[in-house]
């Protein structure tokens, strides 16, 4: 490790003081004479344009640029190399966002020393929103495990949406009377709607860290508490950016107070806005997955993956140029898409499109901590109010408070098994988990109004301390809290193999399932979803997204209750099983 560590760190110097000496010593060529002397050769008349010079600046423009990003290109390379460190060597208290927020913070502060201009080196808000933030959106909701997002999707939605409507409150008006008393200077105490406008931003919970550790296999995390802190934090960040801009439309600095009507009319604006991106995502993934059914470009793996990648964008596009919430809109066109457009891709494209925006993710995740990072030096703002930094952290940690218990005391009400119940311990992780991150500070940036230096340190500030902190001691918070499970779940399959490369299934009873499956509400769009959508959609000729196509295959076996034979073939050929009840073990050959 030593040896390792050594290598890392005179590697990492190594790089970083020849790129820097490259980029920014550059030697004075003995030919050129300093612009102030002057010159032998008569002067040119004006009239003429002077093309050399211009060309020569543009070249060196270009040559600057080139060094510039392969700086940046070596520090990206040492955030990754740093986050497999990470977690090769188990250093929970040491999230990669927060290492690469480090890294920035160090780089930040070095190269304001060194460069004049700084705007490659600092955040922008559009190029997060518009490049950066789709690959992270669609490949949450592409890569979701949809089951248990959808068995906890009543908690998923009283958390994301009821809990950040509360939270935002919360903060606004607890921000708005400390302004008015005193306490905090630098914002408006005759504008409500400027620190509604701040708490909308700040409720935007960010848990890249702290799901970072969760997702560990080795911590073995309670299963229906990852779920919860994923599905909030994804529809938490759709339903704060809905929010904020609801807000900003009705953000008059003349006209501070709102009227009566106005109140109503932000709430309509909210469902109306949340209800059309869910229907864009929802649409554009059935148009997609409808296009690939019934065309052959599953023959051509590099074109349906390029326009999955293009339809992935374009939804996202679409959403934002319609006024609607494109986090929203994606990340439901992700889930659809998984759900049966998967089934239309090719083996290769499968995979591949899986891997391809994982790895996008990260990038993307990397470029946005690293930048945020170095934002503390590079955003050159006018104001840093540390009241106002303080005080926003106790607001955020009161708001949360005062959602996340009281709505988990409701859905408790709701949840008749004890196994279903959202535990005071569990409670204890989902308060603590509420870091903000990336989203908050980019909706920060496009804060209106004169204040805007103060909103954007201060949550930068929270978001900060929020990441390192709560990040690097969330492992021992579910130590703690003792929400880490054992291996001694319930395991709806296991595969064992017998030596001779064949696979021995151990199911539930299959009429079991299907009268589990088929009960209710639920049972009716199960059956829809299979007789119909599935149908003219994708995911009709397999058995599960899980589990590959078993395709002209005979199973036959032997039950403690009685026998099976099933057979099972494809391309419009008989299916035939007689079942029984009891635990089966299938013989697949």
């Amino acid at each position: 490790m030593a040896a390792f560590l050594a290598a890392f760190i005179s590697t990492f110097l190594a790089a970083f003081i020849s790129t820097f000496l490259a980029a920014f010593i550059k030697p004075t060529s003995p030919t050129s004479l300093p612009s102030s002397l002057p010159s032998s050769e008569p002067s040119a008349p004006t009239s003429l344009p002077t093309w050399e010079p211009t060309l020569m600046d543009a070249e060196e423009q270009h040559e600057t640029d080139a060094y510039q990003v392969v700086f940046l290109n070596i520090i990206l390379i040492i955030c990754v190399l740093l986050a497999y460190f990470i977690k090769q060597y188990k250093l929970y208290f040491l999230p990669e966002s927060a290492a690469a927020m480090i890294i920035g913070v160090f780089i930040g502060g070095l190269i304001t020393f060194f460069i004049n201009d700084l705007t490659l080196y600092q955040f922008s808000p559009e190029f997060f929103f518009f490049v950066l933030l789709p690959p992270i959106i669609f490949e949450a909701g592409y890569s979701l495990e949809k089951q248990r997002f959808f068995a906890n999707i009543g908690a998923i939605i009283l958390y994301a949406v009821f809990g950040t409507i509360i939270s935002t409150f919360l903060v606004g008006y607890m921000t708005y009377l400390f302004a008015q008393k005193g306490y905090i200077t630098g914002i408006s105490t005759t504008n409500p709607m400027e620190s509604l406008l701040f708490g909308a931003l700040i409720s935007a919970v960010d848990p890249v860290a702290t799901l970072s550790i969760m997702n560990n296999p080795e911590l073995q995390c309670n299963k229906l508490l990852y779920s919860l802190v994923f599905g909030e934090s994804v529809l938490n960040d759709a339903v704060a950016i809905v929010l904020f801009k609801t807000f900003r439309e009705y953000f008059d600095p003349e006209s501070p107070d709102l009227s009566e009507w106005d109140i109503p009319k932000v709430f309509l604006s909210f469902f109306y806005v949340s209800v059309m991106s869910i229907l864009v995502g929802v649409g554009l993934g059935f148009v997609t997955s409808y296009l690939y059914k019934h065309t052959s470009l599953n023959s051509y793996a590099n074109l349906e993956s390029t326009l999955l990648f293009l339809f992935c964008y374009f939804c996202y596009a679409l959403a934002e140029s319609l006024g609607l919430s494109g986090i929203m809109a994606l990340f439901f066109n992700g889930i659809i898409l998984s759900h049966y457009n998967s089934h239309n891709l090719s083996e290769g494209s499968r995979h591949a499109t899986e891997q391809i925006f994982a790895t996008l993710a990260t990038v993307s995740e990397t470029i946005v901590f690293l930048y945020m990072g170095m934002g503390a030096f590079t955003g050159k703002f006018a104001n840093w109010n540390l009241a106002f930094s303080l005080y926003g952290m106790l607001f955020c940690v009161v708001g949360r408070f005062l959602n996340i218990f009281p709505l988990s005391f409701i859905l408790n009400r709701f949840r008749v098994k004890r196994s279903d119940k959202i535990s005071c311990k569990m409670q204890m992780v989902l308060w603590f988990a509420g870091l903000r991150g990336a989203i908050a500070y980019a909706l920060a940036e496009n804060m209106p109004g004169l204040n805007k230096p103060t909103y954007v340190s201060g949550t930068l500030s929270i978001c900060m301390m929020t990441t390192v902190v709560c990040g690097g001691f969330t492992e021992r918070i579910l130590s703690v809290a003792g929400m880490k499970e054992n291996d001694e779940s319930i395991i709806d399959h296991q595969e064992i193999n017998d030596g001779e490369g064949e696979s021995l299934m151990t199911l539930q009873s299959p009429r079991t399932e299907i009268e589990s499956s088929y009960g209710g509400m639920k049972g009716v769009l199960a059956h829809f979803d299979k007789a119909v959508l599935q149908e003219h959609f994708g995911g009709s000729e397999t058995l599960s997204h899980e589990v590959n196509p078993v395709k002209d295959t005979k199973i036959e076996t032997n039950g403690a209750n009685g026998e099976i034979e099933l057979e099972n073939i494809h391309n419009g050929r008989r299916q035939h099983s007689d079942i029984k009840d009891g635990p089966q073990i299938f013989h697949i050959t």
